[in-house]
């Protein structure tokens, strides 16, 4: 990640803390969400189609199967923050063109959407997250945590493709 990609997370979270400032650690989480949420959305359109088949090797996913999880997920970890059932019926990681699965990352960011908007005191609230006790900010911290890691991912299928990912274009 760039150092401007940084600084400029450094400059909205105060920004989106002044929002919701009796909900200061939601509103720090949605300021990554939302760095995050722009990048893989960049990515996903960026990315040609003829290469949302490609496999870095034959045992990973490839880059549109990884789109697609990341859409499955984000459904799944914000419907657990928001105590509701998951409104995903398509499994984004077997979408068979880039439209499905660009559709698919926007509507899963867009539900998402709203779970980063929840009060602190909502977030402390119980959810279960994979079995484990724990709480709705939790699950959105943990969302971001997923989203990132296979941002890295995609980063690594752009480069080996010789692309420029999101988060290092000017």
């Amino acid at each position: 990640m760039k150092w401007t990609m940084f600084a400029a997370m450094l400059v909205a979270a105060p920004a989106l803390q002044a929002q919701s400032p009796d909900s200061p650690n939601v509103a720090a989480m949605r300021a990554l969400y939302e760095m995050n949420k722009g990048v893989v959305i960049k990515t996903a359109e960026q990315v040609a189609e003829d290469l949302y088949g490609f496999k870095p090797t034959p045992e990973v996913r490839s880059l549109g199967q990884l789109l697609g999880h990341v859409a499955n997920a984000n459904f799944m970890f914000c419907s657990t923050a928001l105590g509701e059932k998951s409104p995903n019926a398509t499994d984004y990681e077997k979408a068979a063109t880039k439209a499905d699965i660009v559709a698919g990352i926007k509507e899963a960011f867009s539900y998402c959407d709203k779970a980063f908007q929840m009060s602190d005191a909502k977030a402390a609230e119980a959810a279960t997250v994979f079995g484990s006790k724990q709480n709705r900010l939790y699950a959105l911290v943990f969302n971001v945590a997923h989203n990132n890691e296979h941002y890295g991912n995609l980063v690594t299928y752009m480069r080996l493709k010789g692309m420029t990912p999101p988060s290092s274009q000017r």
